[in-house]
């Protein structure tokens, strides 16, 4: 079965069910919620091969998944972005605020869209060069050690400065002649990675970092704006060329990004990268449920019903000015979630709601569940526990009645605490693991048995303190 299956006119991809099999290797259970994402990827494609002319009438239908923390909302999204090798962000939609007030906008989420698919199909192009870079890189890196130890050898013979103007044309043959030489020689001791420890200087070019800034999380200064700013600023210094002794192995990587850079036409890749993301991108926005004013009373809060106001084009379908030119969202995949403790959906403005037809609730998790996350998922704690001290030579053993305790006590410190899903599995396995990871080192070539009695002697006596459990567990 293929698993990457990028939603191009003429692939065929992953059909629903398949993709709902594909899932269920990571996320247990959820089944409505999963049919709901497969079945829209699947659209996308049915959408892609339909003529120009009704293309343009048919948008995706938008999924709005309602459920507790910790239950697979935001794994679902992700894996199934990660299935169709579709651009994906997830975004908090608390972390934004209404346009004209300091803080990030909406249509910022846009522009990190793109950033990714950009990152993505960049790295695509340039892994399919990465062969022919890489014989570039070695002719290159063969060329670079003649050329120094030809100068090298002219200093010891005080030739230095001479010029080729000069030289006598049978002087200059036989230096040609043993130049090939050398350089034949070279290649093939480099062929056979023979030098990888030698010396070579290489000039390399350094650039200023303009994408890490304090501000756009914070507020008070707009990513976008603070990166082009900065960038006209500095553009006369941005590539300024240095000299550095570096290791034969280091050159040979260094030159082959290089020609692999060399290699890939970037403007073709941002304008694939843009209609990827028009057609294939897929926006997760979490915590929708937080742009609810309290009692349903819209008020001044500039996170809230504001914001849902500002989200309304873009979902709907609009026209979002980027760094790299104009992006339409008509054809994105917006999926939000919430929780929707103290507020239900109908307490979204109307709009809003309407931009949202598909709603599947999301189930909390049970004692059965959570011993299935245990045991049934690829990435399972369990395993992710075992291979990690499989590296210091301990080997865990986890028993049925073991695992079946964890989900039991992780099952009743959800019913008496805040309800966190599949994550209190976290807390309480790092609980049950500490004195074995702490001790890894002395414990090497053992194997630890985890079985019930073992996790209740570590977590026992806190499950037991409620008071406690709130606090630790």
């Amino acid at each position: 079965m293929t698993l990457t299956v990028r939603p191009e006119r003429g692939t065929i991809p992953l059909t629903p069910a398949e993709i709902v099999a594909e899932l269920d290797r990571y996320i247990v259970g959820q089944q409505e919620a999963k049919r709901a994402v497969a079945i829209a990827i699947r659209n996308r494609w049915r959408w892609q091969q339909l003529p120009e002319e009704l293309r343009r009438d048919i948008v995706p239908k938008n999924i709005l998944m309602i459920g507790p923390t910790g239950v697979g909302k935001t794994e679902i999204a992700r894996r199934v972005a990660k299935l169709v090798d579709a651009p994906f962000v997830k975004v908090e939609a608390t972390k934004f605020t209404e346009v004209g007030y300091v803080g990030r906008d909406v249509e910022s989420i846009i522009r990190e869209l793109v950033e990714v698919s950009i990152s993505m199909l960049h790295g695509e192009r340039l892994e399919a060069v990465r062969e022919e870079a890489s014989r570039a890189a070695l002719q290159r890196l063969a060329d670079l050690l003649v050329e120094q130890r030809e100068r090298r050898r002219a200093k010891r013979h005080g030739q230095e400065g001479e010029s080729e103007e000069t030289e006598p044309p049978e002087e200059r043959r036989k230096r040609e002649r043993r130049m090939a030489r050398e350089r034949r020689r070279l290649l093939e001791l480099l062929s056979r990675d023979g030098m990888e420890d030698e010396t070579i200087e290489l000039d390399l070019e350094t650039e200023f970092d303009l994408f890490v800034t304090p501000y756009a999380e914070n507020g008070g200064v707009d990513l976008e704006e603070f990166q082009d700013t900065v960038a006209d600023l500095l553009e006369t210094l941005q590539a300024r060329r240095r000299t550095r002794r570096v290791s034969i192995r280091e050159a040979r990587r260094i030159l082959t990004q290089q020609e692999a850079q060399r290699l890939v036409d970037f403007d073709a890749v941002v304008e694939a990268a843009i209609k990827r993301a028009e057609e294939s991108g897929i926006v997760f926005i979490d915590e929708i449920d937080k742009l609810i004013t309290k009692d349903g009373e819209y008020g001044p809060d500039v996170s809230g019903e504001g914001v849902q106001r500002d989200l309304l084009p873009i979902v709907e379908g609009s026209v979002v000015m980027t760094r790299y030119g104009p992006v339409r969202t008509d054809h994105i995949l917006f999926i939000a979630a919430g929780a929707f403790h103290n507020a239900s959906p109908s307490d979204l403005i109307p709009e809003l709601q309407g931009r949202f037809p598909i709603r599947v609730e999301l189930h909390r998790l049970t004692e059965e569940d959570l011993y299935r996350i245990l045991t049934v998922p690829e990435n399972a704690l369990t395993r992710q526990y075992r291979e990690l001290l499989r590296v210091e030579g301990v080997e865990l053993e986890f028993t049925e009645d073991g695992l079946r305790e964890i989900a039991r006590l992780a099952a009743l410190v959800n019913s008496r605490a805040e309800d966190i899903g599949a994550r209190r599995l976290a807390t309480i396995m790092e609980k049950v693991i500490e004195e074995v990871s702490f001790r890894a080192p002395e414990l090497a070539g053992q194997t630890v048995r985890i079985d019930a009695g073992y996790v209740r002697q570590r977590v026992g006596e806190i499950v037991a303190d409620e008071d406690l459990s709130k606090f630790i567990l």
